[in-house]
């Protein structure tokens, strides 16, 4: 884990439960007083330590999240996308989700969450490579097709994990 994986990922996640969590607790602990007068300081009293709090976790989640712990990784990821993506369905992000600092720590610590197979827009996503990039390797065995179409969630994920030296994921297309 590099600083500059820690910091990036650190920030992002606190920018999450703030967009999130806290913002939409200040709204909802908000004044009624349209001016804002009465209630604002108070809301920002409340409001406050749990703002401080999130910094704080961020940097432990970070740490988790690229820390030697698979397991604790992969819980941690689970906790962080159940709460910060709630849903009734399944959790699909859209395919630029996957170049974000969290979205990549993902892709190689548990895959695509609940899913063993991916289409290879999504694949390519994942991998930061041109959907054309999964075809060739497909076609090279270096990603397994999934029976029923695309590819394996966990060949996506074993590529991701591959020492640098054997692969680079490049957005120019391989």
């Amino acid at each position: 884990m590099s600083t500059e994986e820690h910091v990036a990922l650190a920030g992002e996640l606190l920018s999450l439960v703030e967009r999130r969590i806290i913002d939409p607790l200040e709204i909802l602990f908000g004044s009624d007083d349209p001016d804002g007068a009465d209630g604002a300081h108070r809301v920002n009293d409340v409001v406050a330590p749990v703002r401080e709090r999130a910094r704080i976790e961020a940097e432990v989640w970070a740490a988790q999240l690229l820390g030697r712990d698979e397991r604790l990784a992969g819980r941690t990821a689970a906790r962080l996308i159940a709460s910060l993506f709630p849903a009734d369905g399944p959790f699909d992000p859209p395919d630029e989700w996957w170049s974000t600092a969290f979205g990549r720590v993902v892709a190689q610590r548990i895959g695509h969450p609940g899913r063993t197979a991916v289409s290879f827009a999504v694949a390519g996503a994942m991998l930061g490579i041109t959907r054309q990039g999964v075809h060739d390797l497909v076609k090279r065995a270096k990603l397994a097709r999934h029976p029923d179409g695309g590819v394996t969630t966990a060949s996506v994920q074993a590529r991701l994990n591959q020492p640098k030296g054997f692969h680079v994921a490049r957005r120019d297309g391989h």
